[in-house]
C-alpha cells in the first residue's frame, strides 16, 4: 500500500492506493463501489489482465482513505483525475482503462476514458414502499435527542455525518444523460441476482449505450469477485 497527498479545492486529501507493475505501457484503474474499499477489487482482479498495470484506489472516505469533507460525485471524479496525473499515469496519451463498480462506475463516467461498468449504479428505480417509509420516519425524527441509526440503508449505517450526507446525496443522482452521452468505449459487467442495483438498472442503461458492450453473468452485486477470468474473456471476446 502506497500514499499520495493532492490538493483539491483548497482541502489536501490523503489516497490510499496498490499499482501491480505488469511492465506495461497501458493503465487499468479500479474503482471500488459505496462502502467498499481498493482490497474487494484488488481480490476480484490482481491475477488478470496482465496486459495493463493495475491502479487500486481508496476513494476519500473509504477504506485507508480518511474524508472530512462533503464532496459529489464531481468532486470525486476530479480527485481521481489529479491522483492519477500525480503517479504519472494520465500522460503521453496512453491507453488507460477505468474500471468502476457500482458508485465506482458513475465516477468512471465522469472521466474521459474507456471504462468498464460492474453493476453501475446512477439509474433512479422506484423506491420499495418500505425504504419509503424509512425515508419518512427518518425526516420526522431527526430533531429528537435520540439514535435512529435502524433507519438508515444497510451500508449507511456506520458512515461518519459527512459521509452520511453524501450518501443521501449521492444515492437520488440521476445519471441518465451520463450514460447516454458517454462517447469513449464501454463494456458492461451484471450479476443476474443483484437486488443494490437490479436488471431494471442494466436494461435502461443497455438502452441509453447502444453501442457499449454487455453481459449478464450468475451472482449477485458483487458477482465479479470470483469471475475476474470470465469478465477478461469476455472483454478480449474469448468465448
Amino acid at each position: 500500500m502506497a500514499i499520495r497527498e493532492i490538493l483539491y479545492n483548497d482541502n489536501n486529501f490523503t489516497i490510499s492506493y496498490n499499482i501491480i507493475n505488469n511492465q506495461s505501457q497501458k493503465y487499468m484503474v479500479f474503482l471500488h463501489g459505496w462502502g467498499s474499499n481498493k482490497e474487494v477489487m484488488i481480490a476480484a482482479f490482481q491475477d488478470h489482465f496482465k496486459q495493463f498495470n493495475h491502479v487500486y484506489i481508496d476513494l476519500p472516505g473509504f477504506g485507508a482513505s480518511p474524508n472530512e469533507c462533503f464532496l459529489t460525485t464531481n468532486d470525486y471524479a476530479y480527485i481521481v483525475n489529479i491522483f492519477l496525473q500525480s503517479i504519472k499515469v494520465i500522460e503521453n496519451k496512453r491507453q488507460i482503462i477505468i474500471v468502476g463498480h457500482s458508485f465506482g462506475g458513475k465516477v468512471a463516467l465522469l472521466l474521459e476514458h474507456e471504462i468498464i461498468l460492474l453493476s453501475s449504479a446512477g439509474i433512479l428505480l422506484p423506491k420499495p414502499f418500505k425504504v419509503r417509509l424509512k425515508i419518512k420516519l427518518s425526516k420526522l425524527l431527526k430533531y429528537l435527542p435520540f439514535n435512529f441509526n435502524f433507519l438508515r440503508a444497510d451500508d449507511a449505517r456506520t458512515l461518519s455525518p459527512v459521509m452520511y450526507d453524501i450518501f443521501k446525496s449521492v444515492v437520488d443522482e440521476d445519471f441518465s444523460s451520463k450514460y447516454k452521452n458517454f462517447t469513449y468505449k464501454t463494456t458492461i459487467f451484471w450479476g443476474k441476482d443483484d437486488t443494490a442495483t437490479p436488471m431494471q438498472s442494466y436494461n435502461i442503461i443497455c438502452g441509453l449505450m447502444p453501442n457499449a458492450k454487455s453481459y449478464v453473468l450468475q451472482g449477485d452485486h458483487y458477482f465479479f469477485l470470483k469471475q475476474g477470468d470470465i469478465i477478461e474473456k469476455l472483454y478480449y471476446g474469448v468465448k
